[in-house]
């Protein structure tokens, strides 16, 4: 323990935890729109779109993070406005997933950037993120939980059912743009700090974990953004503890919790029955 917080008295490990603690408990809210509409591809679409971003931003000697963060919220506004509901936005995800890499690396070789520092923003580490990074990604996720709650009902009913949501009168199409470009934003801002692979690990996995407990959509996204916090300490303490990369301590450690999850809610139905 002494040594934990020993650790936690160095800048960037204090950084890096703030980091966890504001991915926790934000991302898992776009975790739960993404599951909920089963749009599963959207995070891949981003990841590449992401890519090309770093990619121009080192071309053009813009801010990479900041280029990415733009081409990112563009394609989210882009797919919610050719699909009428995002479930039927999968194709135009395939489609910019090989587009959107090849453009990548093609501004990779006209720039004479090499690609593996590309990818290294892509992959991020928490470890060295900025105060800067982490006050952007706080202030989206700030935005994003904010816009949630001023439209939980039209929200809640179009995760449910966009077609129901459409007959009901909900402008299906408006909020169909706004939500997936919140999406693609909360995720582009985070890639810095997480990296690809923990993307998942803090959007995906706590909203799996919560789904498994949940009744109703409210509390599904209190117990995703619980799960995520929880996941996210446990998996930096004891990346700090074993002296690893934190990247897949955390993203074992969210499954874990998402698996024991399942576990619970099969005995559970298993015993009424």
């Amino acid at each position: 323990m002494t040594d934990l917080l020993s650790l936690l008295s160095l800048p960037a490990v204090l950084r890096g935890l703030v980091a966890m603690v504001v991915c926790g408990i934000f991302l898992p809210v776009a975790g739960v729109a993404i599951v909920a509409l089963n749009i599963y591809p959207l995070r891949f679409t981003i990841m590449h779109t992401a890519l090309l971003g770093l990619a121009v931003g080192g071309w053009l000697g813009a801010p990479p993070g900041a280029v990415a963060i733009v081409l990112c919220a563009a394609t989210g506004a882009g797919l919610g406005a050719l699909a009428p509901c995002p479930r039927s936005a999968a194709a135009a995800m395939g489609f910019l997933m090989p587009v959107a890499i090849a453009l990548a690396f093609l501004v990779l070789a006209a720039s004479g950037v090499h690609a593996t520092d590309a990818f290294a923003l892509l992959w991020g580490s928490v470890l060295v993120a900025s105060w800067g990074e982490v006050g952007v990604l706080a202030a989206v996720g700030a935005g994003m939980l904010g816009l949630a709650c001023a439209g939980r009902r039209q929200l809640a009913l179009y995760l449910l059912d966009p077609e129901l949501a459409w007959t009901s009168g909900v402008e299906t199409r408006r909020l169909g743009i706004i939500l997936l470009s919140v999406l693609a934003v909360a995720m582009a801002a985070s890639v810095r700090l997480t990296g690809a692979l923990l993307v998942d690990a803090v959007t995906i996995l706590p909203a799996l974990t919560a789904r498994a407990m949940a009744t109703s959509l409210t509390s599904m996204t209190l117990l995703a953004m619980a799960a995520g916090l929880a996941g996210n300490l446990l998996g930096f303490a004891l990346a700090l503890v074993l002296d690893v990369p934190p990247g897949p301590i955390l993203v074992i450690t969210a499954g874990g919790l998402t698996l024991a999850a399942h576990l619970v809610r099969a005995h559970t139905q298993r015993r009424r029955s």
